[in-house]
């Protein structure tokens, strides 16, 4: 279990994680999100003991990680997949890492074929690829079979096979009782394999709550798009008992908190015509970016410089021309 009590983390006058409290419990797979920016790496360095709190506290199974007689067994971490000696075989990069807590062979052949990097394991890390750099790392990760894992971007860099590896991978991982703390960028993968959900903007907590209520609390409940030539009499039969109807366009009407069959039982009781429900399942990226659509650090311009420049060199000489013309 790892809990964050008033966790903060100041760099001079910028307040990097501000305050946070929040349990990520075992059994579970728990997905970090937030924008760049946010907070989420800070505080999985502050989790491990890379970077030290400027107030509260993280605690790992009850006590600060830096306390633990055998981190390498308590916590596996993926934080940079580039983290291994590019000098070093895989091989040789595990057993230097399994020696200090005395692990030997044996267990790093098993990781190493776990994660599908046996036939590549003589080869230095530095000429991985970036997805079998990550297939490392979560091998580093594992060595040491530990009770909570920590995995910043594991999907980065791996194709489909790889992506699907993982995902079961970390169900497993959880279902066995670990404790998994998962931050991607993914969404759709991240609805897949998560279960709760920490979301962190501008380092605070905005939401700490399993995946379907965050979903359903940001989607406002279900929602069907109704087409019918008898939009207006269906609509005024739907009104009431805290059902929402929002107009799209002429024909069509959106209902929130019916189902598609009970619009259509009213809709067949009363002998009105209906030539479309469409029930709309809401996601997690669309109900992760209204949360934090004022919480984006780092916001892009919406037209490209280099088209800005370009437009300018070439409205120039047109001016240019007109002058001298006149």
């Amino acid at each position: 279990m790892i809990e964050l009590q008033q966790l903060t983390k100041k760099y001079g006058d910028k307040v990097a994680v501000d305050g946070i409290s929040a349990t990520v419990r075992p059994g579970v797979v728990t997905g970090f999100l937030g924008p760049n920016g946010a907070g989420k790496s800070t505080t999985m360095r502050m989790i491990v003991g890379l970077d030290r709190p400027t107030s509260g506290t993280a605690l790992v199974n009850g006590r600060p990680y830096a306390a633990s007689r055998a981190p390498l067994a308590e916590v596996g971490a993926l934080l940079d997949a580039k983290a291994a000696d590019g000098g070093r075989t895989a091989r040789n990069h595990l057993l230097a890492l399994g020696a200090t807590v005395g692990i030997g062979k044996r267990r790093v052949d098993e990781v190493l074929a776990s994660v599908g990097l046996t036939e590549v394991a003589h080869k230095s890390a530095g000429s991985f690829s970036l997805g079998m750099g990550q297939r490392l790392g979560i091998a580093a990760a594992l060595l040491a079979d530990p009770e909570v894992l920590i995995l910043d971007e594991p999907v980065n860099g791996l194709d489909l096979d790889g992506i699907q590896w993982i995902r079961a991978l970390l169900t497993e991982l959880a279902d066995e009782g670990r404790t998994v703390l998962l931050s991607s960028h993914l969404m759709s993968e991240m609805q897949l394999v998560a279960d709760h959900l920490l979301v962190i903007g501008q380092g605070r907590i905005l939401a700490d709550t399993s995946i379907e209520g965050f979903i359903e609390e940001s989607s406002g409940g279900s929602r069907v798009v109704v087409a019918s030539p008898d939009a207006g009499a269906l609509a005024r039969l739907l009104t009431g008992d805290g059902v929402v109807l929002t107009t799209r366009e002429p024909g069509r009407f959106e209902v929130r908190d019916l189902t598609a069959a009970e619009i259509g039982d009213v809709a067949a009781e009363h002998g009105l015509r209906i030539h479309e429900l469409t029930p709309v399942t809401a996601s997690l990226e669309s109900a992760y970016l209204e949360l934090t659509r004022d919480r984006v650090e780092f916001t892009a311009t919406a037209q490209h410089p280099a088209r800005t420049d370009r437009t300018a060199r070439t409205a120039r000489p047109a001016t240019d021309d007109t002058t001298k013309a006149a």
